[in-house]
């Protein structure tokens, strides 16, 4: 591992998967810059893909691109409809993602927000939405037509329940399409997904897989159309998402991979945003000397030593099994 290890803080926009401020390291390899930024909510047999995917993009080992850049998607946080409107309006993006069922919210919140979102991009826009696991089957059957409704027509549902069969259930009852995104990247068997036919879309996200070339494998193996996504990376970590975009054979759907715009900082010198709906597929060009001298990005001593404690965890996790 690299000497050269930055902690980094970057505070939100808005807030998003229930946090305010995301948190993370990225180093220095032989090929370039790796990111190691695993959620909270992760143990550590969890969290040493993250770290593969770090180490590949720190050796430069991603495969030849095919496209010279990728078509993104808005993301919309479980925000108000005004400022929803506004986040797609200067996204300039065709296609938006939209955050629903956020605790202590309502269905008709989620109404307002959509339809706020529809009205933005317009009648040939494209709407989905997230709702990261937080329905059951009942509310799931219950709230997809009506958000079908309110988005005049839903490119599709991520996933709307915790587990692969009530993805499957869900989806035996209703005409939208579903996209498994928790049921591939938490799950002990991706597969299952493509075996119990519980997905019409699989999302995949490069960190939590384990890198660029151990996604592509899923996305040959698992037989499903792909959707490629960020897990709220800094540019440095989203270079791998559009590594994997880029490499796809064919990528049907907008990336989720515009979320640097969520932050108020970043640890690139230039940072990998969206124009025109589109990223450039290029490397991401760290700025460590901002992290090292920048409050405003820098994680405080006891952040930074939690970090570096995390990532001892998980080198010994890997020598336990060797």
């Amino acid at each position: 591992m690299s000497a050269d290890l930055h902690v980094f803080s970057l505070p939100l926009t808005n807030r998003f998967r229930g946090i305010t401020v995301r948190e993370g390291l990225v180093f220095e390899g032989a090929g370039g810059w790796g990111e190691w930024s695993p959620f909270l909510d992760y143990d550590v047999p969890e969290i040493e893909p993250w770290l593969r995917c770090a180490e590949e993009a720190a050796a430069g080992d991603w495969p030849t691109p095919l496209r010279v850049s990728v078509p993104v998607n808005a993301t919309v946080p479980a925000v108000g409809p005004e400022r929803a409107h506004e986040i797609v309006n200067r996204s300039g993006c065709a296609t938006a993602k939209v955050k629903v069922a956020d605790p202590g919210q309502s269905l008709a919140d989620d109404i307002a927000r959509v339809e706020a979102v529809r009205d933005a991009l317009g009648p040939a826009g494209k709407v989905r939405i997230d709702v990261n696991a937080l329905w059951t089957v009942d509310e799931a059957l219950a709230a997809i037509g009506v958000l079908d409704r309110a988005a005049g027509g839903l490119e599709y549902v991520e996933q709307p329940c915790a587990t692969v069969e009530e993805l499957a259930e869900v989806r035996r009852k209703v005409d939208v399409p579903i996209a498994a995104d928790e049921s591939i990247r938490r799950a002990t068997d991706p597969y299952r997904v493509r075996d119990l036919e519980a997905a019409d879309v699989a999302v995949l996200k490069v960190q939590p897989l384990g890198g660029v070339r151990a996604c592509l494998q899923i996305a040959e193996d698992i037989g499903l159309p792909c959707a490629v996504s960020s897990a709220l990376e800094s540019s440095v970590g989203m270079a791998a998402g559009i590594a994997l975009a880029a490499a796809l054979p064919e990528l049907p759907y907008a990336c989720g991979l515009g979320t640097v715009s969520m932050f108020t900082g970043d640890t690139a010198a230039v940072s990998l945003l969206p124009t025109g709906g589109a990223l450039p597929v290029l490397p991401a060009s760290p700025a460590p000397d901002r992290l090292v001298a920048e409050p405003a990005l820098r994680a405080t001593p006891e952040r930074d030593a939690f970090w570096r404690e995390r990532l001892a965890d998980v080198l010994a996790y890997r020598e336990s099994l060797r």
